[in-house]
């Protein structure tokens, strides 16, 4: 295997076309050659035990040594010998591998490393390949997608980048698929609807009160964010109590879906500290007045919401509280949601 090699000369395209390679191989000459070539001169010279082929290359120096697919690299920067190794990788639970850049390299020297990698998980009957590059080796990326890489997905500080080994169609999951958002209905023992005016978005200037929202920041439960959202937006304190509903749309942000949870919540303090930024206003509001906004009366989406609340208020509405599981696909507790209420009844 290579590291880094020159582009191939006119004596290397000469050597590729001979037969003779043994007689090539006892006079131990040196030659120029190129990373695409010099595999298929290790497969096909037939040297003895105690030769060796040096190939010269501008640097390093690449020796074959026989009865080995193995090639030491002599480095003039670092004067040391040692085995080119391969992308350094885990296997994934699906027949596949999960490799991560970690040192930097010239593109050619990556080419060299990454179809040899290729070949290896090929070998070992390997399917899908995920290939995760840190930002500060975006420079390796044209190299990766030209081999037949695609964009899996993106962070701030990295790309994740996917391939197929097998000739078949491939059965590598999306990108996540949706966003998760919270509306939180803060009611308290007057019947009173905590709600905000917004600075920005699509009600900005409407008039319109709505409840806060929000999206779920990665890790975060639902349970939290709607908690933590009410007090980003009005400054006041809560407990979840439990989701009254959820709806699903398409193509929303970013052509994704969205997941949307109606929360009920109970206020632990009263007064008001609007955040500035986003809300134009924040107030206490009778929830009558509030349903009887005419926004809310012509959206099909808002009435329900307002009948399910109403309902709820009303002690005549059940929803899904928060009861901490633990699962096998993680070691910290997660939430499932369920209703309690009519488990209990059938116990």
């Amino acid at each position: 295997m290579l590291r880094c090699l020159s582009k191939p000369s006119s004596l290397c395209l000469c050597f590729l076309g001979c037969t003779n390679f043994s007689s090539l191989a006892q006079k131990r000459n040196c030659f120029w050659a190129s990373s695409h070539f010099t595999l298929l001169l290790a497969q096909r010279l037939p040297l003895s035990s105690g030769n060796s082929i040096r190939f010269r290359v501008n640097c390093p120096v690449v020796v074959i040594r026989p009865m080995s697919m193995s090639t030491s690299v002599w480095s003039p920067a670092t004067e040391e010998v040692g085995q080119l190794k391969l992308l350094s990788s885990v296997n994934d639970d699906y027949g596949g591998v999960i490799a991560e850049l970690k040192e930097p390299m010239e593109p050619i020297a990556f080419l060299s490393v990454l179809r040899a990698s290729i070949s290896h998980w090929k070998e070992q009957g390997k399917k899908g390949v995920w290939i995760k590059v840190p930002i500060e080796f975006v420079s390796l990326v044209e190299t990766a997608v030209k081999e037949g890489f695609w964009f899996h997905h993106a962070e701030p500080n990295y790309l994740m980048l996917a391939y197929w080994i097998p000739q078949s169609a491939h059965t590598i999951p999306a990108n996540a698929t949706h966003r998760v958002g919270i509306g939180a209905v803060v009611m308290n023992e007057n019947n009173e609807v905590l709600v905000v005016q917004e600075k920005t978005g699509k009600f900005q200037g409407t008039g319109v009160w709505k409840f806060p929202t929000g999206v779920v920041d990665e890790g975060e439960d639902i349970c939290v964010a709607a908690i933590r959202e009410v007090k980003e937006e009005t400054g006041i304190n809560s407990e979840f109590v439990e989701v009254l509903a959820f709806r699903q749309s398409h193509q929303s942000f970013f052509q994704k879906s969205d997941l949307f949870f109606v929360c009920m919540l109970r206020p632990l303090s009263h007064d008001i500290k609007m955040q500035d930024v986003e809300i134009e206003a924040a107030r206490w509001m009778p929830f009558d007045e509030y349903a009887a906004q005419p926004f809310n009366q012509k959206h099909e989406l808002l009435k329900y919401i307002i009948d399910i609340c109403s309902a709820k208020k009303d002690g005549k509405y059940i929803g899904f509280a928060p009861v901490p599981t633990a699962s096998s696909f993680s070691t910290e507790k997660s939430f499932l949601y369920l209703n309690n209420h009519s488990l209990r009844q059938r116990q």
